[in-house]
């Protein structure tokens, strides 16, 4: 099975959504651009960046003005800026694509949940700041992606940076949790079954599936159907056990004035 490649993602659903809203199948495109049907079913499926050349000859094809022209040099900027760690770099793509995330953590706040202050004192380097609140950008977009987070308790307990620190995180945990787009979950302290790591789980616009995975070393990107099977039966059996959304904002309320304030 080819490896999937999240960096191109976003750039494939966008000419899929153009071609889509012209009216075109991909052969038709594939003539008007001058390609192989199947060179434009790689390129909608994210398994090749096309040439920039390419993506002037789609956006006049499609009538849509420079907007893939100025999506390809976007993506080119982004891959040549983001200072993500190597284990790491791939699952961004797939997660700024993505129509649907849902995560669990079991040390630290979901890193798309943290606040400046927070992430400071966890990553303590002034580009993997600004790039961990980049990453927050997807939260406001529209149409936002559907995010579920399932967070061990510990977690709002473990002091990251002191009281204040502590405080403004958790106010921010329920204002995230306020955002129709966003469930927000405790699970609490015992053994969930089949839950081993911390994880990811990108749905992509087409429904296929990106998972990343911490490890011990670092962590794993996969598509792999066995991999992203297993981690959706542990989202699964984690969004049971968990308090359910208007109990986990009771609990966070009352850790907040018995243990930080």
């Amino acid at each position: 099975m080819q490896r999937i490649k999240p960096e191109f993602q976003s750039f494939g659903a966008e000419v899929r959504r153009l071609r889509k809203a012209a009216g075109l199948n991909q052969q038709r495109l594939a003539d008007l651009v001058n390609v192989t049907r199947s060179y434009i079913t790689q390129i909608e499926a994210g398994r090749t960046r096309c040439r920039r050349e390419t993506a002037l000859r789609l956006d006049r094809a499609l009538k849509s003005g420079t907007t893939l022209v100025e999506a390809w040099d976007e993506l080119l900027e982004s891959i040549k800026s983001d200072k993500y760690p190597e284990f790491f770099a791939n699952f961004p793509k797939a997660e700024q694509s993505a129509s649907m995330l849902r995560s669990y953590e079991d040390r630290v706040v979901y890193g798309l949940f943290q606040n400046e202050s927070y992430a400071r004192v966890l990553l303590n380097d002034d580009d993997a700041v600004k790039n961990r609140m980049r990453r927050q950008e997807i939260l406001d977009r529209a149409p936002a992606p559907s995010v579920t987070a399932v967070m061990d308790e510990t977690v709002l307990y473990r002091e990251v940076g002191g009281k204040t620190v502590m405080i403004e995180q958790l106010e921010r945990l329920l204002e995230l949790s306020e955002m129709g787009n966003i469930n927000l979950q405790v699970a609490p302290v015992r053994y969930i079954r089949n839950v081993w790591a911390t994880f990811t789980i990108a749905t992509l616009p087409d429904q296929r599936q990106v998972v990343y995975t911490a490890k011990a070393y670092g962590g794993e990107t996969s598509s792999s159907p066995p991999h992203v099977a297993l981690a959706n039966e542990a989202m699964a059996t984690l969004q049971a056990e968990a308090l359910n959304v208007r109990d986990t904002r009771a609990l966070i309320r009352r850790v907040i004035e018995e243990r930080w304030s």
